[in-house]
């Protein structure tokens, strides 16, 4: 090969790096950059941030929490989803269709002041003993159950069927066999939605400030009313989001890329 066609090679694999480039995570960090030296130089912006600062711990809780539960009802609906049983698999898409088909925020209000208080009156319960914040969190668990349920049953349905019916011909049992070959593989398989979802649910957390929970948004809505430092209250909670949401983003790409290699 001559020089000038190394030249040329060398050239086009340059214009490839610079296209590949991450430059929105460029744009997106020097934004983060850019807030942490406000926040660290500028009075109203440092009063903002630590006043929504104890808002972390709320929202991380719900998170955390409603998406375990979110994990317990969509593996329960998404098996409900693919059961032979024509009860069972009808009550399953009922569940999963009715929460798909009304918006998010409908649910929240309905499930924390209609179901809930239903639900504890039935069984006998004080209302004023179930908080704000459980409400908002069984909400958020029963919205993403149903988004998550598909997941699971795209998982499942992903293994070839001769893996079910190799474990029955050795002797397992239906649930058996589901349990210890065909979930493992298919949870590895939809892992990397899950943690989409789980981000999706971080956001969507922010919703719960409507039933005057003290979230991150909650608190940063209370300074921007009780000061009237509209800018600094929101870009402060923009700040907070972002960079949980791209530390998570990032984390998910690591862990995706190493499904990748070990899949290979």
């Amino acid at each position: 090969m001559t020089g000038p066609e190394i030249q040329v090679q060398t050239d086009a694999d340059w214009r490839s790096d610079w296209r590949e480039f991450p430059w929105w995570l460029v744009a997106i960090i020097g934004f983060l950059a850019l807030m942490a030296v406000l926040i660290i130089t500028v009075p109203n912006y440092n009063e903002a941030f630590r006043f929504i600062l104890p808002g972390i711990q709320i929202t991380l809780y719900t998170t955390f929490t409603a998406f375990a539960l979110a994990l317990v009802l969509g593996l329960l609906a998404g098996l409900g989803r693919i059961s032979h049983n024509a009860a069972i698999r009808n009550i399953a898409i009922t569940y999963i269709e009715f929460i798909r088909g009304v918006p998010t925020l409908v649910l929240i209000f309905t499930l924390a002041f209609v179901i809930v208080p239903a639900v504890v009156n039935v069984i006998g319960v004080d209302n004023k003993v179930v908080s704000q914040n459980t409400r908002a969190i069984i909400a958020l668990a029963v919205i993403y159950g149903a988004f998550l349920a598909e997941i699971f049953r795209a998982g499942i349905e992903s293994i070839p069927k001769g893996q079910m019916e190799a474990a029955r011909s050795v002797g397992m049992s239906y649930y058996q066999a589901m349990r210890h070959i065909i979930l493992p593989q298919a949870i590895r398989n939809i892992s990397p939605a899950l943690g989409n979802d789980f981000i999706a649910m971080l956001k969507d957390s922010s919703l719960v400030s409507v039933l005057a929970v003290r979230d991150l948004t909650q608190r940063a809505r209370l300074h921007a009313g009780g000061t009237f430092q509209f800018r600094e209250s929101y870009l402060v909670l923009t700040f907070f989001y972002l960079a949980m949401t791209i530390a998570l983003s990032l984390l998910l790409r690591w862990y995706e890329k190493r499904l990748g290699k070990e899949g290979k």
